[in-house]
C-alpha cells in the first residue's frame, strides 16, 4: 500500500511575493509580529483564558475530537451568511433574506469567537500579536454587520448595503490575518522580508 508523501518542494519562500501590495501586506504583518507593544495585554489575556475551568470542554473547543481546530469550521457560518446577504442585497425582493442572513451571521459569531480565543491563548508571541489584530478586525466586522442589521430594521436598505459592504471588507482583512496565523503555525517562521 502506498503511503502519502507531502510535497515539500514548495515552502513559504517559493510562494511569497517580492513586490507590490502583497509584499507590503507581509511587511506590515512582520511589523505586527515583531512589535511588543501589546505584549503585556496579550500575556494577561492569554493567562486569563488558559485559567478558565473548562476541563474536557477545552479539548472540544480546540477541535481535538475532529483532529483539527474547530474555529476555522465555525467561522464559515457568519462569513457564508454575510456573503450570501450581499448577494441577496442585489436581488429583487431579496431584502428579507438579506436581513435574515445578516442576523444569522451575527448569531454565529459567539461560537466562532469562543473557539478562536481558546486557540489564541496557546499561541506563541508572534502569532498572538497577529491574532490580536485578527480579533480587532473581527470586532470591526461585527460592528459593521450590526449597523447593517439595524439599518435593515429601520427600513434603510441603502445604508444597510453600505454597512454590509464595509463589513465584508473587514471580513476579508480579518480572514487574511487569521490565515497568516494559521499558515505561520503550520509552516513556521516566514523568511526575512
Amino acid at each position: 500500500m502506498d503511503t502519502y508523501e507531502p510535497d515539500t518542494s514548495l515552502d513559504a519562500r517559493t510562494i511569497l511575493p517580492s513586490e507590490g501590495v502583497s509584499a507590503r501586506w507581509l511587511a506590515a504583518l512582520d511589523r505586527i509580529e515583531r512589535s511588543k507593544a501589546a505584549d503585556p495585554v496579550i500575556q494577561k489575556l492569554q493567562g486569563a483564558i488558559r485559567s478558565l475551568p473548562l476541563d474536557a470542554a477545552r479539548d472540544l473547543l480546540h477541535g481535538r475530537p475532529l483532529g483539527h481546530p474547530l474555529h476555522p469550521v465555525l467561522v464559515q457560518v457568519p462569513i457564508g451568511c454575510w456573503l450570501s446577504a450581499a448577494v441577496m442585497d442585489v436581488m429583487p425582493a431579496g431584502q428579507r433574506a438579506a436581513t435574515t442572513l445578516t442576523a444569522v451571521g451575527l448569531a454565529g459569531i459567539a461560537p466562532a469567537a469562543i473557539t478562536g480565543w481558546i486557540d489564541w491563548a496557546d499561541l506563541p508571541p508572534e502569532q498572538a500579536r497577529v491574532g490580536l489584530a485578527h480579533a480587532v478586525a473581527n470586532v470591526t466586522a461585527v460592528a459593521f454587520f450590526a449597523a447593517s442589521l439595524t439599518a435593515r430594521f429601520r427600513h434603510r436598505p441603502a445604508k444597510a448595503r453600505l454597512w454590509s459592504l464595509g463589513g465584508l471588507v473587514a471580513v476579508g482583512v480579518t480572514g487574511a490575518l487569521g490565515g497568516h496565523v494559521a499558515y505561520r503555525q503550520a509552516v513556521g517562521a516566514w523568511p526575512a522580508a
